[in-house]
């Protein structure tokens, strides 16, 4: 695959680097080792079951990191520490007023739904990044979680022609606003869901396990989708094979690539 081609790297958990017309965007930074535990707020830990591909030494350089919310498994202690606080981090709102004030990243923007924002290359080049609905448990339990963001990212040539429009589910379950961001942005290129079926003490389900990815992948219906987020915590209860089997008896396989930590695709 050339370099300068539309790709997905798969680091583990829900981060990504995603590069496409020039830009490279981080989602979601999780760079614990194995072992290592990663706080989920109200008294609640889990350990990591697997190795990132890459620490934050590693990385490219990068133009933003897109952060669906502030949880443990998507913004950790060690992302905090490695990453380049001068790093445009577009998330929530929530999430935002909390990097700036207690974490120092001064270029934290929170995005309310349907909010967009543009980075612009020097070329012209653009990405626009669009927070979509998410809703990360059920109610009432809800509020106990950090607010969640879906992402649209869109990635246009400096003519304006746009080059690829990438649907990030962050941590949400199936409810009524996904069905409002299909009829919002209409067809995108491709879908990465969060899985997992992350499971807390009650057997209150906050991700969505195989049915659920099923459920929103036939209501996105993109082009492509990938899954991440499914195998690298505890509490991740909901193993990737329940939802390739899900999606194979629903007809829906052969929209579906898996990526390896470690691995890239081509978007």
């Amino acid at each position: 695959m050339n370099e300068d081609d539309p790709s997905l790297f798969f680091v583990g958990t829900a981060t990504t680097l995603v590069r496409c017309g020039g830009f490279t965007v981080l989602t979601d930074p999780n760079f614990l080792h194995r072992g290592q535990r990663a706080y989920l707020g109200k008294g609640l830990v889990s350990k990591r079951l697997t190795e990132p591909a890459l620490t934050p030494a590693q990385l490219p350089a990068l133009d933003a990191v897109v952060l669906s919310h502030l949880h443990g498994d998507h913004w950790d202690r060690v992302a905090r520490r490695g990453l380049d606080r001068s790093l445009p981090v577009i998330t929530t709102p929530a999430a935002a007023r909390t990097l700036q004030s207690r974490q120092r990243f001064r270029r934290a923007l929170g995005l309310a739904t349907w909010e967009s924002h543009t980075l612009v290359r020097p070329d012209g080049a653009t990405l626009r990044v669009t927070a979509l609905p998410g809703r990360h448990a059920p109610r009432p339990v809800g509020g106990l979680l950090p607010p969640v963001m879906g992402s649209l990212l869109e990635f246009a040539d400096p003519s304006g022609e746009v080059l690829r429009r990438i649907y990030l589910s962050g941590d949400t379950l199936p409810f009524e606003g996904i069905a409002q961001i299909r009829e919002h942005v209409g067809e995108v290129d491709r879908a990465v869901l969060h899985l997992g079926g992350t499971t807390l003490p009650g057997g209150i389900v906050v991700t969505m396990d195989g049915r659920m990815g099923a459920d929103v992948l036939e209501t996105i219906a993109p082009k492509r989708a990938t899954p991440i987020h499914y195998d690298d915590y505890g509490v991740f209860r909901s193993p990737l094979s329940e939802f390739l089997g899900e999606v194979e008896r629903r007809g829906w396989s052969d929209r579906v690539d898996v990526v390896d930590r470690g691995g890239t695709i081509a978007l």
